[in-house]
């Protein structure tokens, strides 16, 4: 096998099975220090929670992130690995030169992590959370260069782009914690996406990284697939949210070299569709009542789909195969022409489309029920 192969199965077990015990260690702690979520009118929940699921996830990410950035840098360079080629040497010199940046991702995902785990404990106010989120953006794009490069030269421009992006999915991903898996799951799903995507265009760093931030958040989902049995909250929603997008902004989706299709740029777009779709259709919906979109309710799309009569594993898993449904189509971007893309556009557009009329229509069944009924 590989070395690729056996280190890609090492890394993403590691961060797994670490993920996975920090969790059920958290969730006992939680309970012990009655850190827990309660039901809420405004909110869909029957039962008491404990919160603190994304504790595990960023120890998990930070944990092997650091655990790469010693190995390469003090173990590859000791004569144990002298056998390796020139083929796995030339990736850890460029690992190394990617260190700087790696260690401001790290510090601009502590600070997010930081403030979401105040906010669920104290509940600050959503702009507090949002300055914080733009701050975490700019350092990353700015110090880190984590920014858009589709074709465009203007670094003011790439700049303003890439918060307004990052911003954009943090809180994409933070609206979709409102049901048990959602987010967690659609994280893995779209994350899995762009790992094959980096890993098709030779990006060895970026896939490294994908696979630690999955792994990490697949070990939580263990716990938090319906009936959830611990919630990940702010700290984990915000943190997952900015690594998602760090993965969908770091990943080279256009390389002539490798051949892949121009139209593989609007990969990202394609691949979080409906993360996008459900942050856009609650900020419509509750602005045009007249009230803050960042303030939390129930009318999110599967709070809407719930109240059709789905449950709560039903609906998550609907919404899964939604995803996967417009991310299957974001892989072939890269192999078809002008008009392949376009019927890619429009299949992802008529999922969301099907959603939306799922979410809207009300109860048949119900409605036939009554109509039925005898009298």
């Amino acid at each position: 096998m590989p070395i690729f192969a056996i280190l890609a199965i090492v890394v993403f077990a590691g961060a797994f099975l670490m993920s996975l015990i920090l969790t059920a260690v958290v969730r006992a702690f939680s309970l012990k220090t009655d850190f827990v979520a309660r039901p809420q009118k405004d909110r869909f929940g029957e039962s008491i929670v404990p919160l603190g699921g994304g504790v595990a996830i960023f120890i998990t990410i930070a944990a092997m992130l650091i655990a790469a950035i010693i190995a390469v840098k003090f173990l590859l360079a000791t004569p144990l690995f002298a056998w390796l080629d020139e083929s796995v040497t030339v990736h850890v010199e460029g690992f190394l030169g990617k260190l700087p940046a790696l260690v401001v991702i790290l510090a601009c995902s502590l600070a997010l992590h930081i403030v979401g785990l105040v906010d669920d404990k104290k509940h600050l106010g959503p702009f507090l959370k949002l300055f914080v989120q733009f701050v975490a953006s700019f350092a990353a794009v700015y110090f880190a260069d984590v920014r858009v490069e589709f074709f465009i030269q203007n670094r003011i421009i790439t700049t303003l782009l890439s918060v307004f992006w990052i911003v954009l999915i943090i809180n994409a991903f933070n609206f979709l914690d409102n049901m048990d898996g959602l987010s967690a799951g659609i994280a893995v799903i779209t994350s899995s996406v762009l790992f094959t995507a980096a890993g098709l265009s030779g990006q060895v760093f970026i896939s490294g990284v994908a696979l630690i931030f999955i792994g990490s958040v697949l070990g939580f989902l263990v716990f938090n697939f319906p009936p959830a049995k611990i919630f990940m909250g702010d700290c984990g929603s915000l943190v997952v949210g900015f690594f998602v997008a760090m993965l969908t902004l770091k990943t080279t989706y256009y390389n002539q070299a490798y051949q892949s299709g121009i139209y593989a740029v609007f990969m990202p777009l394609v691949v979080m569709a409906v993360p996008l779709y459900d942050f856009m259709s609650v900020t419509i919906l509750r602005l045009s009542q007249g009230k803050s979109p960042f303030v939390g309710d129930t009318q999110h799309f599967s709070h809407r789909m719930k109240r059709r009569g789905l449950s709560n594993t039903q609906t998550t898993l609907t919404l899964y195969l939604a995803t996967l449904c417009t991310c299957l189509g974001a892989v072939f971007l890269y192999q078809v022409d002008l008009l392949g893309a376009c019927l890619i556009f429009a299949q992802t557009i008529m999922i969301l489309i099907m959603i939306a009329i799922l979410e809207m229509t009300s109860k048949s069944s119900s409605s036939d029920q009554e109509i039925s009924s005898p009298s």
